[in-house]
């Protein structure tokens, strides 16, 4: 398996204290954990995007140019790119400049995005984002493929004989798709035969099998080969300690502070993604995808979740309230505790040499279970 640190940029208040994270410590924080990352040997950096709310990843290739400029080895990535707000021209310029600062060490991950708030802010209709995401993603890959471009859509004025640039470093890098709640994406990235990463952040397990099952049996269906389904799984938090009682405690007040902020968005009751749908720490550590408690516990976890969605990539999150230190000892014990015993279980061949679609400038080393 491969492992992957994914930061949103959340940035609101301390849920008991008040406090605030200044942006620009945030930001910086952000740049240090893909320098730890990479020092830690996590294969893959990847940075959110968010258009309203307390979230300060509004310009994520900005911070990713930031994050290549840092980094030499680590593969970048996005979670996600908001494609159904943007103007593709711009993205392929975008994230092409940030795929030549890294020299080749770029993948995205696209979607609709989460946040219900972010269309009206840009002048868009919500009613319409699976239509702007398929228009956007089909003339996307047309920009990244080829030069010369002549198209022609409905969301968007046409083009003629369009060429963006800088190029991608080494032809185009690789789409992964977003999946949370719908079967849109999965059914979009299987008809072109590209991977998945899904959520697994806020609903029971069965909602994201019932979609990562779906996905399987489209990519077949359109004649795709199998070994370029690749999946992707994101988790509910991720906080460790030495006992699993012990990580329940002490995440306690930011886990119950979490709740409390959905609960006052007011959300639809009838929208589904939106909210946790595990009220308690207990019931999150228990029955949902929240990565919290011992090192052992979290490795049998993410394992327990392999049995059902056998994905290759585990992308994980620490919260950003927690003391800088304290953060950084989350990832350092995830790194040197958690991911050995994941990774003497389970195998892929993603990012290997094995993988011939994988970013012209990143190949990871063979993950080879050492037991059955």
């Amino acid at each position: 398996m491969r492992f992957q640190l994914l930061d949103i940029v959340f940035n609101p208040p301390h849920p008991v204290t008040g406090e605030a994270v200044p942006p620009s410590d945030r930001l910086q924080r952000v740049i240090d954990h893909a320098v730890l990352a990479e020092e830690l040997g996590f294969d893959s950096f990847a940075v959110g995007e968010r258009h309203a709310g307390d979230v300060l990843s509004s310009a994520p290739t900005v911070i990713l140019g930031a994050v290549a400029a840092r980094t030499s080895r680590i593969l970048l990535s996005t979670g996600v790119t908001v494609l159904s707000l943007l103007d593709p021209v711009r993205v392929a310029e975008d994230l092409a400049t940030v795929d030549q600062l890294s020299r080749g060490r770029l993948e995205i991950v696209i979607g609709k995005g989460n946040e219900v708030l972010q269309y009206p802010l840009l002048g868009l209709d919500i009613a319409k984002q699976y239509e702007y995401l398929e228009e956007n993603y089909e003339l996307l890959r047309l920009l990244l493929s080829g030069e010369d471009v002549s198209w022609e859509g409905r969301h968007r004025p046409s083009l003629e004989h369009a060429t963006t640039l800088p190029r991608p470093f080494d032809g185009p890098f690789r789409i992964w798709h977003g999946s949370a709640t719908s079967r849109f994406a999965v059914e979009l990235a299987a008809r072109w035969g590209d991977p998945i990463v899904s959520a697994n952040a806020l609903q029971p397990r069965e909602n994201y099998q019932v979609l990562i099952d779906h996905y399987r049996e489209q990519h077949a269906a359109h004649g795709h080969d199998p070994r370029h389904a690749y999946v992707g799984s994101g988790s509910g938090g991720l906080f460790l300690a030495d006992t699993t009682e012990e990580a329940v405690e002490q995440y306690r007040p930011l886990y119950e502070g979490l709740v409390r902020a959905q609960d006052a968005r007011r959300h639809d009751p009838a929208a589904v993604g939106k909210v946790t749908s595990f009220r308690t720490i207990e019931e999150a550590v228990e029955r949902g995808p929240a990565l919290v408690g011992s090192p052992e516990r979290v490795a049998e976890k993410i394992l327990d979740y392999h049995r059902s969605y056998r994905h290759d990539l585990q992308s994980v999150s620490v919260n950003h309230l927690l003391e800088p230190s304290r953060q950084e000892d989350v990832l350092r014990r995830f790194a040197e505790e958690v991911i050995p015993l994941v990774q003497a279980e389970v195998g892929t061949t993603l990012w290997t040499a094995a993988d011939e679609r994988r970013a012209a400038g990143f190949t990871a080393t063979t993950s080879v279970p050492q037991r059955a």
